[in-house]
């Protein structure tokens, strides 16, 4: 195949994420093309080709497939947001549930996937949108929606999109006609001039209440009039919903990007509050919440089966944002510990669950990578739920470290999971449980919900992680003293308030000549095992020394 050729072939299967595979008679090499479905037949020209794989660019549908139906949404074709709406929903779930499994399935044992849960709502499901500001075509007239499919600079106008109710539609085309009408300039983002950027709008689903944020450049001549005639407009609206607030947030980055750099009220307050399986939680502008809040519910349900029984047992929460499922595990746990990068998103978990009267929770805001090495409770339960590129594999090291019984981890990218699955059972995690959740209706995305428990030593393999407690008896005979591995453990924390494992404990006392129990080893043949820390070295040596051990 040559670059630039035109080939006509049949989409044999889409692979995850919005990969289809088109086989071309006559032709060895197989063309990746996005935004395709099982059983067409297309058009396509090839735009790459490289290590043996060709990639190419939809052209044209010459046939439907069997499955497919007339897509609800107007816009179905030109925005480049959903790929699955001409399927029916049943054939949606089977094509996703498909692909996870062929992920995955080098990853888990059988018969421990449980198939995908759809979500309570198929339409109008989204309680935020990003909306940009722009032209469908150089020099057209102001659009506002989302990128043309296949486009950078091009701007679609969803104002018929399905997957959000109509008072998101309303505001949309509210917005754009009061622009439009003041003949107000969108930021170009090549030449890095203009004044409007985005609108982002949330809405609580049980509340009704509605949040619109208008993103803006600096200052523009007459800006205060400006703005307040688009809050009037906005007022005048017949919507279901209430707003709670209207903003003005500017942002002169470069990038093609919703950031906040200084948000002013034009109207009410920057919040709303929204409710999850009894919870309540404070939804600001640019917080992270779950996009589809009854499928959330769904998800976070999950979630909280696989967590199982947490009572009197410490939880980690990384990647918490704000504090959703630390909250759900918090009732009746010992401790629930969230990590986050995003500061906002840590002041928003302490006050949510402040709201909620948790006092049993504790949040930090940093990188995971850098904060787990400042924790000093060891976890009985590890939850994961990390951006969509995975935990960092340096990070992924210092948790499976902890040696947590029990992981749980939620991920929004199939791919990355599979990558972190395989360092997880490489290192002796055992994926019991697998399901996917559908959260994003008409698109190609889903979550996935595994449960991880820690494999038990036997008499073949030994995993440097397994943090076994022995008994008084089994170890330690003929030393000047005795102490359990739990007593040091316990005097390390009371002395020097660190944490310290059995791995660490195990590791000192083979440097003293001190006796392990049988079964405990320092780490199987060809596994990476982490070093006690030298801080850590010297407080183990203490409890040795207070023990009489040496």
């Amino acid at each position: 195949m040559k670059k630039g050729t035109i080939y006509e072939g049949t989409v044999c299967c889409v692979k995850f994420p919005n990969k289809g595979i088109v086989k071309v008679e006559g032709e060895e090499q197989d063309i990746i093309v996005k935004h395709v479905i099982p059983g067409q037949k297309v058009k396509v020209a090839v735009n790459k080709v490289r290590k043996g794989k060709a990639e190419g660019r939809l052209l044209e549908v010459l046939e439907t497939s069997k499955d497919e139906i007339p897509s609800p949404c107007p816009h179905f074709g030109q925005c480049g947001g959903c790929s699955y709406q001409s399927l029916p929903y049943e054939k949606q779930l089977e094509l996703k549930e498909s692909q996870v499994r062929e992920l995955l399935k080098d990853r888990i044992p059988e018969g421990v996937f449980e198939g995908i849960k759809e979500s309570p709502v198929r339409e109008a499901y989204r309680n935020k949108m990003e909306f940009t500001f722009g032209d469908e075509y150089k020099d057209g007239p102001l659009s506002l929606g989302m990128h043309k499919r296949g486009s950078f600079h091009d701007i679609v106008t969803v104002s018929g999109c399905r997957i959000v109710d109509e008072d998101f539609r309303m505001i949309l085309e509210c917005t754009r006609e009061y622009f439009e009408q003041q003949k107000v300039p969108f930021y170009h983002r090549m030449r890095h001039d203009g004044y409007l950027r985005h609108l982002l709008v949330r809405k609580a689903v049980k509340t009704g209440e509605i949040l619109a944020d208008l993103i803006t450049t600096s200052a523009y001549t007459g800006e205060e009039a400006l703005l307040s005639g688009w809050k009037e407009a906005l007022l005048a609206l017949p919507l279901k919903g209430t707003f709670a607030g209207i903003l003005h947030t500017r942002n002169d980055s470069l990038a093609d990007a919703v950031k906040d750099e200084g948000t002013e009220i034009l109207y009410g307050q920057n919040y709303f509050y929204e409710e999850l399986l009894g919870l309540k939680f404070k939804i600001t502008p640019f917080s992270f919440f779950q996009t589809n809040s009854l499928g959330a519910e769904v998800l976070y349900e999950t979630a909280r089966e696989y967590i199982g029984d947490t009572k009197d047992k410490v939880v980690f929460d990384l990647y918490s944002g704000t504090g959703t499922i630390a909250q759900i595990a918090a009732p009746v746990a010992k401790k629930v510990v969230g990590v986050e990068i995003i500061e906002e998103a840590v002041e928003a978990a302490r006050e949510n669950a402040a709201l909620n009267e948790l006092d049993n929770c504790s949040f930090w805001a940093g990188d995971v990578l850098k904060v787990v090495d400042e924790l000093q409770e060891v976890p009985d339960l590890i939850i994961l739920d990390p951006p969509r590129d995975g935990v960092h594999p340096k990070a992924l090291e210092k948790i499976i470290g902890f040696g947590a019984e029990r992981i749980v981890y939620i991920s929004c990218k199939p791919t990355s999971l599979a990558r972190d699955l395989e360092l997880l059972t490489g290192k002796g995690y055992v994926p019991e449980r697998v399901s996917c959740v559908d959260l994003f209706p008409g698109t190609v995305h889903v979550e996935t919900v595994v449960l991880l428990g820690r494999k038990k030593v036997d008499e073949e393999i030994v995993y440097a992680y397994e943090d076994y407690e022995p008994k008084d008896s089994e170890y330690l005979n003929g030393t000047k003293g005795s102490a359990t591995y739990r007593e040091i453990k316990e005097w390390v924390k009371s002395q020097h308030g660190l944490s310290v494992s059995s791995l660490y404990i195990a590791q000192v006392k083979e440097k003293c000549g001190l006796e392990k129990h049988e079964n405990f080893n320092l780490g199987a043949e060809g596994h990476r095992v982490p070093t006690c820390p030298p801080e850590k070295e010297e407080a183990i040596l203490s409890a040795f020394r207070h023990f009489n051990m040496i």
